[in-house]
């Protein structure tokens, strides 16, 4: 057997140095305060960051939602936008970093975030390696949840989803080892702290929107430590909340009770861990029209962004196409920014003129190309719409 002493020993360094700082992030998060209350602010910061590709199109579009929406308090200087450009994947790959401090430091003054979709480089893009955007934000920001509803009434579909949103296999999914050129190791990280907020969030949701139905989605019989720690959490918090039913799933059979028509109706709140959540909401949004056509919430206790759940779309944008990009998953998503920050009213109102325009009349139909409505036809759809409610 070879001798790989000088390997193990670098990759033992490396490990230590990981293990470190994730310990330092479970003093940081075992420190956290309590959730901003927005009531309470005499004004709320709304960020408006674009991100590259189609991003900016599609944000530009919920912003002009935005200020028809909130026309009053943006007068009165109770809601502020504030434009941020910075995290095109051009500007990250000039810092070399997946989001560069300057904008850092201007995502830090919002109390809210509305975030277009960025690129994110993989093997062949002639981009750097940098991570992922979407992941450093979460991370700096402590978005802890990730929460994305799917509903489908005609198919009796009514879910939600609580996708832990810092840990997992994406916590530290830059930071693997390749311990030899044979050897390549990644790791996932769990923590107390980590699944008993993302499980207490999910069911006070479950407990204030009246579902009495949890489900648990893990890969407990076979990845034991972390996803055993992520259930055996979830469960406990579960039993605070004994008007709810709890139930467990591992994550390759419920990806199949999904598409089973008789049995996914039965299903209303879902918790999981970070990648399979990103994974089966993927699949969730198809049921509804596809993903573009979701949004999503990424939750703090003191920072929220919310977002888009498909990509930027580069190359809709090389085939001169931007225009005709879908503007609805993250007009979803401002539903759910609207709701957060206290304007359920106007939350209610933009998701009823989305049902109109999406499922209802469809007077315009956006299909990403010419065959279909622009961005700011179907937007402007939106806002007339809306002026009708």
């Amino acid at each position: 057997m070879a001798n790989y002493e000088n390997e193990i020993q670098s990759a033992v360094e490396k490990y230590e140095a990981l293990l470190r700082s994730q310990l330092e992030r479970v003093e940081k998060i075992n420190a956290a305060g309590d959730a901003v209350d927005y009531s309470k602010m005499d004004k709320i910061v709304i960020g408006v960051c674009g991100g590259d590709g189609i991003g900016p199109i599609i944000t530009e579009a919920s912003r002009k939602v935005l200020d028809y929406l909130l026309a009053d308090d943006v007068k009165s200087g109770k809601i502020e936008f504030k434009i941020i450009d910075g995290l095109t994947i051009e500007n990250r790959a000039k810092h070399m970093q997946a989001i560069p401090d300057d904008v850092m430091e201007e995502l830090y003054a919002c109390d809210v975030i509305l975030k277009g979709p960025t690129t994110t480089p993989r093997a062949g893009d002639p981009w750097p390696n940098i991570e992922s955007a979407n992941v450093a934000m979460r991370k700096k920001l402590d978005l802890f949840a990730n929460v994305r509803p799917v509903k489908v009434p005609d198919k009796g579909i009514d879910w939600t989803f609580f996708r832990e949103n810092t840990e997992g296999s994406y916590a530290v999914g830059s930071q693997g080892v390749n311990v030899t050129d044979d050897l390549a190791l990644d790791f996932c990280v769990t923590t107390t702290e980590g699944c008993n907020r993302i499980a207490r969030l999910a069911y006070e949701y479950a407990r204030k929107n009246g579902k009495n139905r949890v489900s648990i989605v893990t890969k407990a019989n076979i990845i034991k430590t972390t996803d055993g720690k992520f259930l055996r959490l979830c469960e406990e918090v579960g039993k605070e909340y004994p008007e709810i039913e709890t139930d467990n799933w591992f994550i390759d059979i419920m990806t199949a009770k999904l598409v089973d028509e008789k049995r996914r109706t039965g299903f209303q709140v879902f918790i999981l861990p970070n990648l399979y959540g990103d994974i089966i909401t993927d699949e969730a949004a198809e049921f509804q029209g596809g993903v573009g056509t979701a949004g999503s919430a990424n939750i703090g206790k003191k920072y929220a962004m919310f977002e888009a759940i498909h990509g930027s779309a580069p190359r809709m944008i090389t085939e001169g196409r931007g225009q005709y990009a879908d503007p609805c998953s993250m007009l979803r998503a401002t539903v759910m920014l609207l709701s957060h920050i206290g304007y359920q009213a106007e939350s209610d109102r933009l998701a009823r003129a989305l049902d109109i325009c999406m499922f209802e009349e469809k007077k315009l139909v956006v299909t990403g190309r010419d065959t279909g409505a622009t961005c700011d036809e179907f937007t402007a759809y939106v806002n007339e719409t809306l002026k009708r409610l």
